[in-house]
């Protein structure tokens, strides 16, 4: 099993391949969330206010998969999932390229060559995705065991982007989990804040 870091998302076309850099790969959150976890993966005392002072350097990918698999225990069957579901969906797409009636048969071999070409880069892509909601979704399932009110975090884009996921899973609960994102600044730093509304 690796997890490494791709790059944004790839348009697959017959002229060409692009990348949307607007749909960053899911691998550079990762860091962010084990973080996150281990800060508050601890016992609570009521009335108490935890600080945990985030460090931006990378854990190198060996310590990073053993953390991973602390949270995400089903890690590795996921990503065999995962693998699987992807190797299907570019299958698929190679189908729907021999079968289109728009394409000449010189911009379909151009497109399944373009798809060849990113056959490990869109695998890769999608298990770093499905790793990361794993251990977003352990995150917000944390928040809800530990009764946890709120989480203050570096209004750092990575931060920003992983708390906006939590509140995302917190809402699809079957009993949808009220939260709130405010972005506001104290002694001189920007800071961003994951309120917990109802547990």
């Amino acid at each position: 099993m690796e997890l490494k870091y791709v790059g944004p998302k790839p348009i697959i076309s017959h002229t060409g391949i692009e990348f949307d850099n607007n749909k960053e790969d899911k691998f550079i959150y990762l860091n962010i969330v084990v973080q996150l976890l281990k800060a508050l993966s601890h016992d609570y005392h009521e009335s108490r206010v935890y600080k945990y002072d985030a460090d931006t350097s990378r854990l190198p990918n060996d310590e990073l998969i053993r953390e991973l698999r602390r949270y995400c225990p089903n890690l590795d069957t996921l990503i065999q999932k995962n693998n699987h579901s992807a190797e299907e969906e570019i299958e698929h797409n190679l189908e729907r390229t021999h079968q289109s009636n728009v394409l000449t048969d010189e911009d379909k071999k151009a497109l399944h060559n373009n798809i060849n070409i990113m056959h490990d880069y869109i695998i890769q892509r999608s298990i770093n995705k499905s790793v990361y909601y794993c251990t977003v979704h352990s995150l917000a399932v944390l928040l809800q065991k530990d009764h946890i009110d709120y989480i203050v975090a570096p209004m750092f884009q990575n931060f920003a982007h992983v708390l906006h996921s939590v509140q995302g899973v917190l809402q699809k609960e079957e009993f949808a989990i009220n939260t709130k994102i405010e972005i506001y600044q104290e002694d001189g730093k920007l800071l961003v804040k994951l309120q917990v509304l109802n547990k």
